[in-house]
């Protein structure tokens, strides 16, 4: 193109310079963010350490996937999260039912005392940690009045 009589010159492009010069701009941001956490963190650790003055440091709870009661909890199979009945009345209880494509089975109450409010779900069978099947049947144990 540049042989011909009266034309401009053929336009060059850089396009390694320009791939350089963005990924340049890429790690900078990056390494910018980094440095910016690591600062903030730093700076958590010591306004945490100055509020509680210098008492050793106390482990963190552990936790499980499950966050009531075993007998209020099903398992479906492939799932991770159990479905939990706890403190449902009977109607909430029915809608989860569906929910998780599960029956209903037979529903029986129990004296809990002053545990649990009457009309709530207090256990279910089968309960994890067994897992069971799409359209399984579900029984319920209600607390009595």
């Amino acid at each position: 193109m540049n042989e011909f009589a009266n034309s401009a010159d053929a336009p060059s492009v850089d396009t390694v310079g320009i791939v350089r010069k963005t990924r340049r701009k890429r790690v900078t941001a990056i390494a910018g963010l980094a440095a910016a956490l690591i600062v903030a963190g730093g700076g958590t650790a010591l306004a945490t350490a100055a509020a509680n003055g210098s008492h050793a440091a106390k482990p963190a709870a552990a936790t499980t996937t499950s966050t009531g009661n075993d007998a209020t909890n099903v398992l479906l199979k492939g799932s991770k999260f159990p479905l939990e009945f706890a403190g449902l009345d009977l109607d909430f209880a029915k809608q989860l039912l569906l929910k998780g494509q599960l029956k209903l089975g037979t529903v029986s109450k129990v004296d809990c005392g002053k545990n649990g409010k009457p009309g709530s779900v207090h256990s279910v069978d089968p309960h994890s940690p067994k897992t069971v099947s799409i359209g399984a049947t579900i029984n319920l144990t209600l607390c009595a009045g």
